[in-house]
Parts: C-alpha cells; sequence; structure tokens
C-alpha cells in the first residue's frame, strides 16, 4: 500500500485563529494535492509559548474534543483525510497535557497520544505548563493505518519508537517544534539540526519503520526578553532503511509530500531481523535510571 502523505512546515503568529486558519488552509492544498495522512507541527495553534513562565498562558489551552478538533475533524470528513494535529489540551483545572490527537477521514477522534517526555530547558520550560502523559505508547488505527504519533522531546528516545514499533505502528510520527539559540555558532547549530534529523533516521532503521517529523519554522520572541528560539524547519519523510523521501529546507512554508510504501517495511524486516534478534532476557536494567 502506498500512501500519500503531506507535512505542513509554517511559521505561527500571536493570532490563534489565523495561525488555526492557515493551517486549515494548507491542509486543503495537501488534500487537494492527493495527500491522504496530513501531519501539522507541534502546538500549532499558537508561538511555541513555553520559552518562558507564565499562569496566563494555561488560558491558550482546550479541551479534547473541543473547538479545534471539531474544526479539523470537519476538515478531515470532508476531504476524506486523516490529520494529525497537536493541541494545548485542558484535561481539568491545573492538569494540562501537550497532545496530539488524530481526526480519522469519517470527521471522528480515532485516539491522542499525551506526551510522555517533558524537557525542561531554556528556552523550553514545557514542565511548568504539561503533566507527562499518561496514555503510554499505544498506537492508533486509523483509516490509513496504524499510526505511531509521539511528540518532539520524544524523539530523542529509542524507548518511545520501539515500544510503537512493538505495539505494531506502521509508521511514526512526530509533531515537533525545535530550534536554534540565535546566540550559537553556525556550526553549532548545524550539528544540533543534524543530530535531530539523524536520531530520528535511526528509529526508522532500527524499526524497519517510516518517519515523519514536522517542525516549524520562523523566530520567535521570548516573551521574557531573551534571544528567542529560531526554528530550523527541515521536515522530513524518511523510509524504513532511513532512507530521506522528501525533506523542507530550514526556512520557507512547504507542504512536503511523499509517497510511503507500506508494505516496505515487510521486506525490510525481513533483511534485518531487529525484532526477532532482541536480547530480551539481558534488558532488565533499562528499567533503571542509571548503573551507578
Amino acid at each position: 500500500m502506498t500512501l500519500p502523505v503531506a507535512l505542513l512546515q509554517h511559521a505561527c503568529g500571536d493570532d490563534l485563529a489565523a495561525n488555526l486558519a492557515h493551517s486549515a488552509a494548507l491542509i486543503r492544498k495537501a488534500a487537494a494535492g492527493g495527500a491522504k495522512l496530513i501531519v501539522l507541527q507541534e502546538l500549532h495553534r499558537s508561538r511555541y509559548f513555553c520559552q518562558t513562565e507564565d499562569t496566563a498562558i494555561f488560558d491558550l489551552a482546550e479541551t479534547i474534543p473541543g473547538p479545534s478538533t471539531e474544526l479539523l475533524g470537519a476538515l478531515a470528513k470532508e476531504l476524506k483525510v486523516v490529520i494529525v494535529s497537536s493541541l494545548f489540551e485542558k484535561r481539568a483545572a491545573g492538569l494540562y497535557h501537550n497532545t496530539a490527537v488524530v481526526l480519522d477521514a469519517d470527521g471522528s477522534i480515532a485516539g491522542k497520544y499525551r506526551k510522555m517526555h517533558i524537557p525542561d530547558d531554556p528556552g523550553f520550560y514545557e514542565k511548568f505548563y504539561f503533566t507527562p502523559g499518561d496514555l503510554g505508547f499505544e498506537p492508533i488505527d486509523t483509516a490509513v493505518g496504524r499510526l505511531g504519533v509521539l511528540v518532539c522531546w520524544d524523539q530523542w528516545f529509542p524507548e518511545a519508537a520501539r515500544l510503537m514499533a512493538m505495539a505494531g505502528a506502521q509508521l511514526l510520527i512526530y509533531p515537533t517544534a525545535i530550534g536554534w539559540d540565535p546566540r550559537d555558532s553556525s556550526d553549532e547549530q548545524e550539528r544540533q539540526r543534524q543530530a535531530w534529523v539523524i536520531s530520528q533516521r535511526a528509529h526508522a532503521v532500527a524499526n524497519g519503520l517510516p518517519v515523519l517529523s514536522c517542525n516549524r519554522i520562523g523566530h520567535e520572541p521570548d516573551p521574557s526578553g531573551g534571544p528567542g528560539t529560531l526554528f530550523w524547519g527541515t521536515s522530513f519523510v524518511a523510509g524504513p532503511q532511513g532512507e530521506l523521501l522528501a525533506e523542507a529546507n530550514t526556512q520557507d512554508e512547504t507542504i512536503l509530500t511523499a509517497e510511503v510504501d507500506l508494505a516496505r517495511s515487510e521486506a525490510v524486516r525481513r533483511i534485518w531481523p531487529y525484532l526477532r534478534d532482541r536480547r530480551i532476557d539481558a534488558y532488565g536494567d533499562l528499567l533503571r535510571r542509571y548503573r551507578d
């Protein structure tokens, strides 16, 4: 089965309604181009607000189901596509998650994934806003296949990709918001970007699965007066041997499209049978934080 996919890479502004309307317009263009699976970047309704800690920002959160899933679900049903969205979820007063939600081709919510790994670094103060996910690493069944949806910081952890693969995911999908500190040297910036690409292509190789990673672009200022973040784009689609099927650049709005052959995973896993050769009897120490 060959699946036409599209990743929507773009900048975000301060106007939430305008951001969502722009995403919807890009979804329509992607669907008109033949895409059946459309992936949006992390927290696409707003700027990446985690550069600073501000309790007023919790007002941006919404319930799931809620206004965004209603709009995107209606689009999915009209266009007969599957949409992977990334939302700031309000679960209850004082309880919030960074959540990916999947709208199936009939407009229903096929499932959601709450980000499990939560960073807390300069410019990425996500622990202030997000409770770690509690839904585990469970793929989501849709009209186009079984999707292993993860979110941004999850992409650095091979355990997350492996657990999705072990649960039968046919694709690994990463909505993302990652960029540079503008003060870093160009060499350091390139090392970081390449590490980000390499780590995810490695997940494709190690699990014999295609990987879709969708990032934003543009400089977003830090409200607290810091240097802000320059998002590096580079959204890409990789095949099950890590081969790049499509890649966007670091600065342009892009509807990145590719044809993903889901049947290739079977062939690749036959010649590289990593799941067969795993020594699960010897991996007990992975449940420890560190071996002192």
